[in-house]
C-alpha cells in the first residue's frame, strides 16, 4: 500500500521535507508511524507520545484504519493560551 505523509511545523524543520510517499503493509496510522520511525535518525522526533495526526485532512487518532491512497499529516501538539 502506498500513502502519502505530510509533515508540519517543527516536524517539517527537523526532517527537512513536507512530504513524502511511504509504501507498506498498513493497518493503521500508528503502522505508519512505527515505518517512519524505522529509518531511523532525524525519524526519531515522530516518537514523541502527544504527537497529532489526520487522515485525508481530518484529524483523529493513531488507531484511525488507513487505506490505499491516504494522505497522512503527523504534527507536533498545538499549545497556546
Amino acid at each position: 500500500m502506498m500513502v502519502k505523509v505530510m509533515y508540519f511545523a517543527r516536524y517539517r524543520e527537523v526532517l527537512g521535507v513536507d512530504a513524502e510517499r511511504l509504501e507498506g503493509e498498513f493497518k493503521v496510522l500508528e503502522d505508519v508511524r512505527q515505518a517512519l520511525l524505522a529509518k531511523g535518525g532525524q525519524y526519531a522526533v515522530l516518537a514523541e507520545q502527544n504527537l497529532m495526526c489526520a487522515r485525508n485532512e481530518e484529524l483523529c487518532k493513531l488507531d484511525e484504519a488507513v487505506e490505499e491512497g491516504d494522505e497522512v499529516a503527523f504534527f507536533p501538539p498545538v499549545t497556546g493560551g
